[in-house]
Order: structure tokens, then C-alpha cells, then sequence
């Protein structure tokens, strides 16, 4: 008999269905992916050789464990994925509030219906989904809330006295029986609350206040934190810590191309009514902007740059070249390097600054990292190239008196029409194959773009979109026909 086909106590027991523990269940499970090669955490990017292998060693070892890393690290997503390591479904008594083994109830209600009922108690199958139970640590969380108090309403229903466990109100780590329970933001939580987790950790059960019982908890207790949190919000008390199996370190991305793998996979950029095409540069320059973020002096270090910003950055950048492609009724969106200037929003919200960044501001830097960022960009995409001679002829063009005004919300192919009138300009993005989608206006205005910026950041040439926008701040009067216009001349 199938045991997914029982419906009772004896019918489960005759198909020769055995309960395993939770952590002995994660680990067989665990064994067999590893052992037919089947991911371990799908899109999950960047700590294959890192967290991964700890989070492996943890789960073999039948650990709690706590990973440690900030924001924007991918941690609680990680927690979440562990559910697809249980089993499709395991058996409960119908009705249980703890999720009750059949063959060895732990509260009052399920030994009851046993002595009942007995081989015909009901059963139900409860799914991976239902035995993962996340709790967002907050400082106003009570020891109810997590491990249950008395009920004199259910007591008043049902006809018991306040001493009888069926009066019992179960919190969150009772209900999460026989599946993984998990806290997010560990210090949050109020240092008397993380008193009351030592037993599940050490002994396996919960003391419900008022009530001389005992609940053996079968459950694989696991937890986020932020480094950040110890001094600023709250900390891990010791004795916690110590009981806790595991402390796993989370990163993020070391290197570009694997912070532009995650960004991509996680942001939003298909999208509906209009083809959008982003070319690789595009997505390298938002992502170095994050990286650059991540070591600057003037960004607080230890509140990190959360990925959670390249992400919104290419969002934006897309919705900016989305919102200019319906204007002009393109046949399609291409982002291009101005268009992560009109993403600072989405930058300057999640950068916090040092007394030294709060000075300067915090578009003022985030400029100064797409700047940098679009140089670090050219200077790698071209080391394999010799593009010196045409970036003389740029340069030399803007010293000479030229200069190029294009607006800002021109399209692809009148931009690329500016960029001809620039000698050697078109060649320099050939030789260095910057236009990676071949024909496309939107991705050859794109590379000419990152060039002048490179160029900028060099300081070889200057940007005319940057003097206006200071004469527009100090509320000046900026230069003349330089309004709703982006562009670039000499240093003279």
C-alpha cells in the first residue's frame, strides 16, 4: 500500500510508513542530491564555493545554524529554499495544532484522540510549504507569540480548567513541529525572548508558562543576522550563541560578472508592449557602481550596498529608455549610459553616508560612481584593443572647439547621427567590439555613450549636462542652450 493513500492511524501503520526526525529527513534528502548531482539552492548565485559547502556541513551535521552577512545578501531567500529538502509530505493527526506524529503524539489532543479512536484515527498530509514557518524578529514580540500561553476563552468554551493542557494557545515554535522554523533578524529579538529558545536548541522541547508540561520539539531551528545589528539595534546573547550550531558568513558578489548575473536574474526587464534590449555594458557599468559603492570611504561600510540596488538601478534604467521608446514610438528600448543618470533615485535612497559622503552629498557621489564605474567599464572591455589613436582624434576634435549637444530624450538613431560628426569616435567602438548587438542604433549609442564617459572620467573631456545641472542647483543661469541637453566639449 502506498502510505500517501492512508487516511488512518492503522492504514498508515499497515502500508509500513516510519517517522523520521526532521534533520535525519533534511540530511537523506540532502544526501541524494548531492549524490545525483541535482542543485542545491536554484538561483542562488556567487556562494557555490562559499556558503553553500558550510550550509551543507551544517545540515550533514543535523546543526542549527545562523547565517551572518548584510542586507541584500540573499539570506532569507536561502532559508526558504531549505523547505524544498523535506519531503513532499508528511502524515500528522487530523486536527493537531503541532503537527502531531501519528504513532507518538506530543500534546494532550493528540494522545486523546489516540486513546479514542485509536488504528481509526483520521490523519492528513501536510505539505513542504506548511512546515516552514518564518518569523521577522521584532523587538515587540512576547513569549505567547512564540511558544503560546493559556486560552481562557478555549477554556470557557470547552468546559476545562485553566490547568488542563487542552486550555494551551500555541505560539509559532509548537506549530512548527516536525518542520524548519526560522527567525529573521535574530537581535531584534528581546534578549528575555531568546531566553526562551535554549531548550528547543539544547533539549529539544518548550516549558509553556503556567503549565507543568513539556513539549519534545522535533524541529531544525535556523536564523538570519546583520553584523550591523549588534551595536545598532539589539545583539545574540551569549548563552544563545553558544547554542547554536553553525554561524555561516554571507558575502556579496566578488566579482562583476557575478553580481551582473544575479542583477539580471532578479530584476525586472521583460517586459510587456515593447521589446527591451539591454546591452551587456549597460548592466556591467550599474553593476560596477555597486561594487565602487562597496569600497568608498564616503558609504558606510558597515551598513553595506545592498544588491537589492544594482537591481532597482537597472529597473529604473530600463523604465527610463522604456519611457523615451513610447515617446518617440521606437520599436524598441535601449538603454544607454545617461540613462543610469536619470536612475540617481534609485541609487542616492540606498546609499548611508559618512560625515565626510554627508557633506558632499549623496548625488554628488552617486554621480562621480557612475562616472568611475563607466571608465572601469571601457578600460576592461578595451584592453584587448589599441583604441588611443581614435581617442586622440576624439579628444583633439573637443579641444579644437567642437562640441556635441544631444537631448536627452533623442532617439537612438538621431544620436547615433551626433556621435558621426565625432572623428574617430565610431572607430574607437569598433575596435574595442563595445556594440555587442549588431545594427542596433539603441546599442551603438549605448558604446559611444560609455566611450565620452570614459573620456570624462579620464578627465579628457567634460560633460556640458554636468555645468548645467551646478547652475541649476546654485540657482544660477546655466549656460545658454545647454537646457534639457546632455553633452560633452573640451576642457578649454
Amino acid at each position: 500500500m502506498n502510505p500517501y493513500d492512508a487516511r488512518t492511524v492503522g492504514a498508515l501503520r499497515a502500508s509500513g510508513y516510519q517517522t523520521t526526525s526532521v534533520r535525519s529527513e533534511l540530511r537523506r534528502n540532502l544526501i541524494a542530491r548531492l549524490r545525483d548531482g541535482s542543485p542545491l539552492f536554484p538561483g542562488i548565485v556567487g556562494y557555490d564555493e562559499t556558503v553553500v559547502p558550510q550550509i551543507i556541513n551544517a545540515l550533514l551535521s543535523r546543526h542549527d545554524f545562523i547565517l551572518l552577512g548584510l542586507r541584500g545578501q540573499a539570506k532569507s531567500r536561502i532559508l526558504r529554499q531549505l523547505q524544498e529538502l523535506l519531503d513532499p509530505a508528511i502524515p500528522i493527526l487530523a486536527g493537531s495544532e503541532v503537527n502531531d506524529d501519528p504513532f507518538s503524539p506530543i500534546s494532550r489532543f493528540g494522545r486523546l484522540l489516540l486513546e479514542d479512536a485509536g488504528d481509526e484515527a483520521p490523519i492528513e498530509w501536510i505539505s513542504q510549504d506548511q512546515r516552514y514557518i518564518e518569523k521577522l524578529a521584532t523587538p515587540d514580540v512576547t513569549i505567547a507569540d512564540m511558544i503560546g500561553d493559556l486560552d481562557p476563552i478555549r477554556a470557557a468554551r470547552g468546559g476545562h480548567v485553566l490547568a488542563d493542557e487542552l486550555t494551551i494557545h500555541f505560539g509559532m515554535l509548537p506549530r512548527a513541529n516536525r518542520g524548519v522554523f526560522a527567525i529573521n533578524e535574530l537581535p531584534d529579538l528581546a534578549g528575555r525572548i531568546q531566553v526562551g529558545l535554549f531548550n528547543v536548541l539544547q533539549e529539544g522541547d518548550v516549558q509553556i508558562k503556567g503549565y507543568p508540561v513539556r513539549l519534545p520539539l522535533d524541529v531544525l531551528m535556523v536564523f538570519t543576522a546583520n553584523p550591523e545589528d549588534y551595536t545598532a539595534r539589539g545583539k545574540i546573547i551569549t548563552p544563545l550563541k553558544d547554542r547554536i550550531g553553525a554561524e555561516i558568513r554571507t558575502h556579496y558578489p566578488h566579482h562583476v560578472d557575478t553580481g551582473v548575473e544575479i542583477t539580471r536574474q532578479q530584476a525586472w526587464v521583460d517586459r510587456a508592449g515593447l521589446p527591451i534590449l539591454v546591452p551587456s555594458l549597460v548592466s556591467e557599468v550599474v553593476e560596477r557602481v555597486a561594487f565602487l559603492a562597496r569600497r568608498d570611504k564616503r558609504i558606510d561600510q558597515r551598513s553595506g550596498v545592498s544588491q537589492r540596488m544594482p537591481i532597482t538601478v537597472l529597473e529604473a534604467v530600463v523604465s527610463n529608455a522604456e519611457r523615451r521608446s513610447l515617446r518617440l514610438g521606437e520599436e524598441e528600448a535601449c538603454p544607454r549610459i545617461s540613462d543610469i543618470y536619470a536612475a540617481l533615485p534609485s541609487i542616492t535612497g540606498k546609499l548611508e553616508l559618512e560625515y565626510e559622503g554627508e557633506l558632499q552629498g549623496a548625488e554628488k557621489i552617486a554621480e562621480e560612481l557612475i562616472s568611475r564605474a563607466a571608465l572601469e567599464t571601457f578600460e576592461d572591455r578595451s584592453h584587448h584593443a589599441d583604441p588611443d589613436p581614435m581617442l586622440d582624434s576624439v579628444v583633439e576634435y573637443f579641444e579644437e572647439g567642437g562640441a556635441l549637444q544631444l537631448a536627452s530624450d533623442a532617439a537612438a538613431t538621431a544620436v547615433v547621427q551626433g556621435f558621426e560628426t565625432v572623428p574617430g569616435l565610431l572607430e574607437a567602438v569598433e575596435a574595442c567590439q563595445l556594440a555587442d548587438t549588431s545594427g542596433s542604433p539603441g546599442a551603438v549609442a549605448a558604446a559611444c555613450e560609455l566611450v565620452l564617459e570614459a573620456l570624462v572620467g579620464e578627465k579628457r573631456v567634460t560633460r556640458t549636462g554636468d555645468a548645467y545641472a551646478r547652475a541649476r542647483k546654485e540657482r544660477k543661469r546655466p549656460p545658454s542652450g545647454l537646457e534639457g541637453m546632455d553633452g560633452f566639449q573640451g576642457l578649454g
